[in-house]
């Protein structure tokens, strides 16, 4: 399953309840701090409602070859 490394660049202080909920959902503790978390339609619903407060790269999946 695909995955997604998700960085913390902005201070969720002064923003909606939400948006500072679904950063610490994500496991996001303080600014550039990073996780890698699945990609999935939960994880994806926590970073649209933060998009302003995140980075997001995807990463390859280079070890799940099955052929």
């Amino acid at each position: 399953m695909a995955e997604l490394k998700v960085t913390q660049v902005k201070s969720t202080i002064g923003n909606k309840r939400p948006a500072r909920e679904s950063v610490r959902s994500l496991g996001l503790k303080r600014i550039h701090h990073s996780v890698v978390v699945t990609d999935n339609a939960v994880n994806r619903g926590y970073i649209r409602t933060a998009t302003h407060l995140l980075s997001v790269e995807e990463l390859s999946a280079e070890g799940s070859d099955q052929s």
